[in-house]
């Protein structure tokens, strides 16, 4: 027991109880009917409702929309951070990630108690302004990480050939960059998705995403029919990790993965 395969037990018992055995029950209640029979019924429900499927395109939409925006600006703050030589830069950096240290219903609440003192409306603007605030650290630091590491040289090289700053950038640092960008959409992608509880704290449960829409199946005893479209959901993640799983160097991108 001393060696070190036998440290890794404890891991594979965690993983094998609180991972791997929910994922084969949400397929399992995924094709079963209420009699515990196999069916195809649970997916055909799904596709047989506009409205279901209205509401997992409109998901898509916000998960797309923010990740943009989440790349508009962390990525400028993450470069920026990365040139300058302040004296507390990492301050600075430690201020931008701080929120991923408190929990993400208790900053959503906050949001909402800010939005309310400045008689802000909650809807749609309030949905993507939540959705960006909770998941721009996720994207500003694996991009920051990235460059932080980021290897001078090339900079220099591109400069000693005649290239601009423009050109620097786009043809050199940007590139190099792609694999903190890439961890930075995964990270806010993926969550942006599945949740539920920012939906409905900021639009007052007026806008149903994906997430609400299978945590109201659950809720209702609709078991089979909520691990149906989780799955549904687990099939969009993973296809977007291989999709992201192209570049080859996406394992350098971040720390984070």
């Amino acid at each position: 027991m001393s060696s070190r395969k036998s440290w890794t037990i404890p891991y594979v018992i965690f993983s094998a109880v609180f991972v791997i055995l929910p994922l084969l029950l949400i397929v399992v209640y995924a094709f079963m009917d209420d009699a515990g029979h196999f069916t195809l019924g649970n997916f055909a429900k799904f596709f047989a409702h506009p409205e279901a499927i209205n509401t997992f395109v409109y998901s898509i939409g916000v998960a797309i929309i923010t990740t943009v925006l989440c790349i508009l600006l962390g990525y400028p703050a993450a470069y920026i951070l990365t040139q300058t030589r302040m004296k507390y830069a990492s301050t600075v950096v430690v201020l931008f990630i701080l929120p991923m240290w408190v929990n993400i219903l208790i900053r959503t609440l906050a949001t909402v108690a800010l939005f309310d003192f400045m008689n802000v409306p909650l809807g749609e603007g309030a949905l993507i302004f939540g959705m960006v605030y909770n998941f721009l650290p996720f994207m500003i630091y694996p991009i920051y990480n990235t460059l932080q590491k980021l290897d001078k040289s090339y900079v220099e090289a591109a400069q000693d050939l005649g290239a601009n700053p423009m050109q620097v950038f786009f043809k050199a640092v940007l590139p190099l960059s792609m694999p903190g960008i890439v961890s930075g959409i995964l990270m806010v992608f993926m969550p942006t998705i599945s949740t539920f509880a920012i939906a409905e704290l900021l639009t007052m449960n007026n806008i149903k995403l994906f997430g609400t829409t299978i945590q109201e199946n659950i809720n209702n005893s609709m078991w089979n029919y909520g691990a149906a479209l989780s799955l549904i959901m687990l099939f969009l993640i993973g296809a977007t990790t291989l999709l992201a799983s192209d570049d080859k160097d996406h394992n350098e991108g971040g720390g984070l993965w």
